[in-house]
């Protein structure tokens, strides 16, 4: 039965997917439509939007493509052409041009494009941890092309996520509050945290997804120098030494480091960010800086992309999209209440 289940739901997605240009590098679908979440139905995760990201290694190529295709997907952008909206996509924002509100095969999808490039720099440095982020969650994989650069940078994003968590994390902790603090990563400092989303939003992923995490950050936790892993507690326990997490601060992504050291370091002073780094091991609120520096970038990129979102979906659909957001956000409210 299960088997016939996920046979089905793959059909599905392929269904989908032949909707659109077929060179696609990566493709995934993630969120509440996909995975489900506690206190919500199987029920309730059919009415969800579905949500997808496909990257592409030409974007002026694939959106010349589904201008013919799905002309009806695209705001009054569309007349403006295939270059502008791929520089409209590459330019502002997070590097994400996004198509919402869109009926397929009975339901509603949204899907960002990115281009290869971008995603596998976000991947690599956090420059908005946009996708970055959504990746450091369990995520459904359509297509995946080989593509050695990119298979080793969404290896690298799920390791930077554990590193910058250990930072955050005590010496001792559990596998939920690991996942817990990996999950809320791309939420911290998110202004939709405070008016669109419910806010045991991480939670609700999590509890429900433990395996889902477990699969996929088993084998980096198994061969991490960093921490002693006790698969069958489900405990961690990680260098806290000034060593340890100077090594851990050096392997962060290059756009959290220099964040850090502008948040450490006084205007004015210049001075080597292996030098801060190595200063920062040693405080009692290194954890709390390296949050800090997340949270800056997280705010950066969700108030920049939102507001290339009503470009793009068009103010009809951005309505339509934030009424949506905010009935969802009130019935978790009310389930909360009863």
């Amino acid at each position: 039965m299960a088997l016939a289940a996920l046979q089905s739901t793959s059909v599905f997605y392929r269904r989908i997917l032949s909707q659109f240009p077929q060179d696609i590098s990566l493709a995934f679908a993630y969120g509440s439509g996909v995975f489900k979440q506690a206190g919500s139905s199987q029920g309730q995760m059919r009415n969800n939007m579905l949500d997808f990201v496909f990257a592409v290694d030409d974007p002026i190529t694939w959106h010349t493509m589904n201008l013919i295709e799905n002309r009806k997907h695209y705001s009054f952008l569309k007349y403006l052409g295939p270059k502008q909206i791929s520089s409209i996509q590459n330019e502002y924002g997070a590097g994400v041009y996004y198509n919402t509100l869109v009926p397929s095969e009975e339901r509603l999808i949204k899907y960002g494009v990115i281009s290869t490039d971008a995603l596998i720099d976000d991947l690599l440095h956090w420059k908005t941890m946009y996708i970055a982020g959504r990746l450091h969650k369990p995520v459904r994989i359509l297509v995946q092309k080989e593509n050695a650069k990119l298979r080793a940078a969404l290896v690298a994003n799920l390791k930077s996520a554990v590193i910058a968590s250990f930072l955050m994390l005590p010496e001792s902790f559990s596998e939920e509050e690991l996942f817990l603090n990996i999950a809320g990563l791309s939420y911290s400092g998110d202004f939709r945290m405070v008016i669109g989303e419910d806010k045991s939003k991480v939670s609700n992923i999590v509890k429900e997804n433990m395996e889902h995490f477990r699969m996929l950050y088993n084998n980096i936790l198994q061969e991490c120098p960093q921490v002693v892993y006790k698969l069958q507690q489900g405990k961690l326990e990680v260098d806290k030494s000034p060593e340890g997490q100077f090594t851990q601060l050096m392997a962060l992504p290059r756009t959290l480091q220099q964040q850090i050291t502008r948040l450490v370091d006084p205007p004015g002073k210049n001075r080597d960010v292996e030098e801060i780094l190595l200063q920062l091991a040693q405080d009692p609120d290194c954890g709390l800086l390296v949050q800090q520096g997340i949270s800056t970038i997280v705010k950066t990129s969700s108030i920049t992309q939102s507001a290339k979102g009503i470009v793009t979906a068009g103010l009809m659909k951005t309505v339509s999209y934030s009424v949506k957001k905010l009935r969802k956000m009130l019935k978790g409210w009310r389930r909360k209440t009863q």
